[in-house]
């Protein structure tokens, strides 16, 4: 699957939170998440793994009894069925990998 680049098909996720798909596999599914400064992501599980990269901003993430100030360049990766969140300390970019594929992303 290829997928161009374009600044369309983003979906509200949470006030001040937007999400859109960026190509998937069998396996994989990646993810653009743009998040202004103030905005919530209450803590929450999934089974799915979720790997991250901050493009930008400043991020303050919670991964099960840990806290972590992430800041553009910084990356993470929570495993399947651990409690996570964050709160979005400056607007922010982030690019997420999820296995197996969260069939509630596809379009």
């Amino acid at each position: 699957m290829f997928t161009k680049g374009n600044g369309n098909g983003y979906q509200p996720t949470l006030e001040g939170i937007e999400r859109k798909t960026l190509v998937h596999g069998d396996e994989t599914l990646m993810t653009e998440f743009r998040r202004g400064q103030g905005a919530v992501l209450p803590r929450h599980v999934h089974p799915h793994e979720q790997t991250g990269y901050l493009v930008k901003g400043r991020i303050r993430l919670s991964i099960g009894t840990e806290e972590y100030e992430a800041q553009a360049g910084d990356s993470w990766c929570i495993p399947g069925g651990f409690e996570h969140g964050a709160d979005i300390l400056e607007d922010s970019v982030a690019i997420e990998v999820f296995s197996p594929v969260r069939e509630d992303y596809l379009r």
